[in-house]
């Protein structure tokens, strides 16, 4: 593939670590918890590293949320109401949060954002970026699934810009979403933190490597890039009236083709994928997706070229 040309960043100095975005996903509320308990875990000589328990109220409860998904609540729209508003918790959270980790798109936000995620779909170790050209968080990734060989950490890219960015990580200057599954709501899992608590370690690693002047060289990063969300099948009052097929469900990233089974109506018929290009699907049943109207994301497998990075002021 064609080079491309390198790309320099000022060094890092504040990270934050989130755990309980929702309350429920218990491997971020434990180890936030601990972390909290024992920072000495998390420090590096170069960076200030911030672990946080985020939604406290829905940790409380060991419920997603309280009055509505906070990890939707970073828009623009909502952090710009007017705080004297009778409002809901997380909108007030969100504000709150903004305030502390940001703000948003000032030079005082936090440099990373590290926001830590259970799902109870079969999709492994996944990292989710908001957007693919943001080059420090495709070679942080990168970075990450080099150096955890017992770990296969795909890379889920999302299309966000600043008009429809939605969640916490986007506070930060960069970010960087972990999410491991499956894993029951409610439930932890100690296989499934320890996987977790490894890559956070290497993600701290790299933008402490990243400060003492390490260069990141020109590679390649396979990337799943997020095209849409897809419903389940619905009947005429909008109920669902066909549910994953058994061939189907549990095949997070596995392409699916024209043809392929998707659904399994409830009077036991077939619906096939009837698309004309081959996709790949994530999140495939997660429980917390049903209100969100979403049966799967659909994702489109590509390979991007990462340039070279490193710290402004360093030679090259």
């Amino acid at each position: 593939m064609t080079s491309v040309p390198a790309v320099t960043f000022a060094p890092m100095s504040r990270v934050a670590v989130l755990g309980g975005t929702h309350g429920n996903e218990m491997s971020g509320v434990f180890l936030a918890r601990h972390w909290l308990k024992n920072p000495s875990e998390l420090k590096r000589s170069t960076i200030s590293v911030m672990p946080l328990l985020v939604n406290e109220a829905a940790v409380e409860r060991c419920v997603r949320y309280m009055d509505q998904d906070l990890n939707r609540c970073f828009t623009p729209e909502f952090l710009n109401i007017d705080s004297d508003q009778t409002l809901p918790y997380e909108v007030l959270r969100a504000k709150r949060l903004n305030c502390l980790l940001g703000p948003r798109g000032s030079d005082e936000a936090m440099d990373l954002i590290i926001d830590l995620h259970n799902t109870t779909a079969n999709i492994g170790d996944c990292l989710i970026l908001n957007s693919s050209s943001n080059h420090f968080s495709t070679q942080l990734a990168s970075y990450i699934q080099r150096n955890l060989k017992g770990l296969r950490c795909r890379v889920l890219a999302l299309k966000l810009t600043a008009a429809n960015l939605y969640d916490i990580s986007s506070v930060g200057k960069y970010d960087l979403g972990v999410e491991l599954g499956p894993q029951p709501h409610g439930v932890a899992r100690a296989e499934n933190l320890s996987r977790m608590r490894k890559i956070v370690h290497a993600a701290l690693d790299f933008v402490e490597l990243f400060n003492q002047g390490t260069e990141f060289e020109e590679c390649d990063l396979e990337i799943y890039r997020h095209l849409k969300n897809l419903d389940y099948p619905r009947d005429a009052e909008g109920e669902i009236s066909a549910l994953i097929h058994p061939d189907r469900q549990d095949k997070d990233w596995l392409p699916m083709k024209p043809g392929d089974p998707m659904f399994l109506t409830l009077g036991g018929e077939t619906i096939t994928y009837n698309g004309d290009k081959t996709i790949y699907p994530v999140f495939i049943n997660e429980a917390a997706y049903y209100e969100k109207r979403t049966a799967f994301c659909i994702t489109e497998r590509v390979s991007a070229r990462l340039p070279r990075i490193h710290k402004e002021g360093k030679s090259s």
